[in-house]
C-alpha cells in the first residue's frame, strides 16, 4: 500500500486506485451480507425502510467521511445509494415471503 503523496506517476495513482477499489467491493460484498439477513427479521415490505435508522446511518457516515477528509456530501450520496438498494431488495425479499 502507497500513500498517494508517494505516487511518483499516473501509473502508480491507478494501480493503487485499483487496490482500494477491490479492497472496497470485498468491503460492500461483506455489508451486504447483513442486509441479506435483515430483511428475515421484518414482517412487511413497509418494515424495510426505517427513517430514523437511514439517518442515523447518514449521520455517522457524513462524520466519518469528514475526520478522513472525504466530502461528506459524496459519502451521503453514496450510502444514500447503498442503503435505496437494500430497502428495494428487501421489499422485495418480503414480498415473496
Amino acid at each position: 500500500m502507497k500513500k498517494a503523496a508517494d505516487c511518483k506517476n499516473m501509473d502508480e495513482v491507478r494501480a493503487e486506485i485499483d487496490r482500494v477499489d477491490r479492497a472496497l467491493v470485498d468491503l460492500m460484498a461483506k455489508r451486504w451480507t447483513y442486509v441479506d439477513r435483515a430483511w428475515f427479521f421484518k414482517r412487511t415490505p413497509d418494515e424495510a425502510s426505517v427513517p430514523w435508522r437511514n439517518k442515523d446511518v447518514i449521520d455517522k457516515v457524513k462524520t466519518r467521511a469528514e475526520e478522513k477528509g472525504m466530502p461528506p456530501e459524496m459519502a451521503e450520496a453514496l450510502w444514500r445509494t447503498l442503503i435505496g438498494w437494500g430497502i428495494q431488495y428487501e421489499e422485495e425479499r418480503l414480498r415473496e415471503k
